[in-house]
């Protein structure tokens, strides 16, 4: 992941929806051994599953989170970006509040420290990944949600300074103009093609070229 994967829309979706479907691969996995494993469906004290406690309820859950998160990914990157981190912070909660109740009757969910390690470092990855590009800060200019949240348009549209010839300047507005409309959903299908091709260049002047050279 580096500043051309934060700056380009495509490579953005990219990252959220391949890491939302990785973790709902993995939770259906989980959950579908558990199911498979036939373990008790309300058990306080679990039976170990890939290495984890898990019962019934737990094995339900998995398989329903990882759905949402499949779901999601197939939605679109910000679908799933948006679901990811919703799912990070019920993993941090559900790690912090179901430590509290171990070896206890209300620990529903069956949970062993190994769980709640997992269900805290899980989190933490689901946060990073859908707020990555997205809610980090020092996000490039031309970052989609950035130039979208900012309002981006005509004069307001901030710009690279390393350009010295005029026309190289109005290339640029016009990227990141094209690149405002890509995020919002509004760009035509020549603009969406150009975008891309920029985007995969790594310098600015770079992105600017393949911009122009994208004129018919």
């Amino acid at each position: 992941m580096n500043e051309v994967g934060r700056g380009s829309r495509a490579g953005l979706d990219a990252v959220h929806r391949v890491g939302a479907v990785l973790f709902g691969l993995g939770l259906w996995v989980f959950g579908i051994f558990g199911i498979v494993g036939r373990v008790e469906p309300f058990s306080t004290s679990g039976e170990p599953v890939l290495g984890l406690s898990s019962n019934g309820l737990l094995s339900v859950i998995s398989l329903i989170v990882g759905g949402v998160l499949i779901a999601a990914a197939v939605r679109g990157g910000r679908m799933a970006s948006t679901v990811t981190v919703a799912v990070g912070a019920a993993f941090v909660l559900s790690g912090l509040a179901n430590v509290l109740v171990l070896d206890t009757p209300l620990n529903l969910l069956a949970f062993r420290m190994s769980n709640v390690i997992f269900s805290l470092v899980s989190g933490a990855l689901l946060l990073f990944l859908g707020a990555y590009g997205r809610f980090t800060g020092g996000l490039p200019a031309d970052n989609p949600y950035q130039v979208e949240r900012h309002g981006g348009g005509g004069q307001d549209v901030p710009l690279p300074t390393v350009f010295r010839d005029h026309a190289d300047v109005i290339a640029a507005r016009e990227l990141a103009e094209a690149e405002r409309a890509v995020a919002q959903h509004a760009a035509t299908p020549e603009q969406v093609a150009r975008v891309a091709v920029a985007g995969g260049a790594r310098r600015a002047e770079d992105r600017v070229s393949a911009w122009r050279a994208g004129r018919g």
